[in-house]
């Protein structure tokens, strides 16, 4: 099942390695198959200042992060593809990657499918969920030829 997805693409990075538009939508697409036919997303790539911002907003913590999801809250009797938005800091992307030892393509990747995934409901808060989201995770990833997200490189 090919998934119909349409990504919009903010850049509000001053970072220079960033993926394409078209691997970002690969991602996300990956991240749906089997789970959606149809979805919108919104993807905005930040710096820390607004990544802390949002950060210590909707979620009381006052620090950059590497991925923020904000599910669309529509009411069901709207039948509307719109899975929500992504906000995406790119320093703290390629800091994680470095410090875990991965491409910063794989990380990407994995911050892609990861939001993605909250998009969709999953979550990562008790054992069970996380457990859940992992393998979820690690599959996709390891699908798309990535390796294992959550094993330790040295």
């Amino acid at each position: 099942m090919k998934v119909e997805l349409c990504l919009d693409l903010q850049v509000a990075s001053k970072a220079h390695d960033l993926p394409s538009s078209e691997q970002l939508q690969h991602w996300a697409s990956s991240a749906l198959k089997g789970l959606r036919e149809e979805a919108e997303i919104s993807v905005r790539i930040v710096d820390n200042d607004e990544s802390q911002q949002l950060n210590l907003q909707y979620r009381q913590k006052d620090n950059p992060t590497n991925v923020l999801s904000f599910p669309a809250d529509l009411p069901p009797e709207l039948e509307l593809p719109l899975l929500g938005d992504l906000v995406i800091c790119a320093p703290v992307v390629a800091r994680e990657a470095a410090e875990q030892h991965k491409t910063l393509e794989a990380h990407w990747a994995h911050m892609l499918v990861h939001g993605t995934l909250h998009l969709l409901g999953y979550d990562h808060i008790n054992d069970s969920d996380a457990e859940i989201m992992e393998q979820l995770e690690t599959d996709i990833l390891t699908g798309m030829g990535f390796p294992p997200p959550y094993e330790s490189v040295a």
